[in-house]
């Protein structure tokens, strides 16, 4: 409180904003799970699509992170009755609001990139 009356500018951030921060992180937190949305930002993938597209990460934990993506409404499992079964992974309306957000992320990252590069 007492940074509030030595810097009068500084607005308190509102809970709400903490709680949603904190709901995203929840959601989008961990190695894989940016990762996994950007390759399914191209269309449906089979699970080894995914897997090759991503490097090092291990069909376990592919598959948990899958499962935690469908969970909380990322990634949706498209089942088609198919001879072999064939299982498809899309994102749903709100994990492809995310893409926004992964955007800007990858636009920062090649300037950041390049700003620690030419140091």
């Amino acid at each position: 409180m007492e940074i509030l009356r030595t810097y009068p500018k500084v607005k308190k951030c509102p809970n709400s904003y903490v709680l949603a921060v904190n709901d995203t992180l929840n959601v989008l937190s961990g190695k894989w799970k940016l990762p996994i949305i950007a390759s399914l930002m191209y269309g449906n993938k089979r699970f080894k699509d995914i897997q090759q597209h991503i490097a090092k990460i291990t069909p376990r934990m592919l598959s948990k992170e899958l499962k935690d993506l469908e969970m909380n409404g990322v990634v949706a499992r498209k089942i088609h009755d198919t001879r072999p079964v064939l299982i498809e992974y899309e994102l749903t309306d709100s994990g492809k609001t995310i893409t926004k957000v992964l955007d800007s992320m990858v636009e920062w990252g090649l300037s950041h990139r390049k700003l620690t590069i030419d140091q």
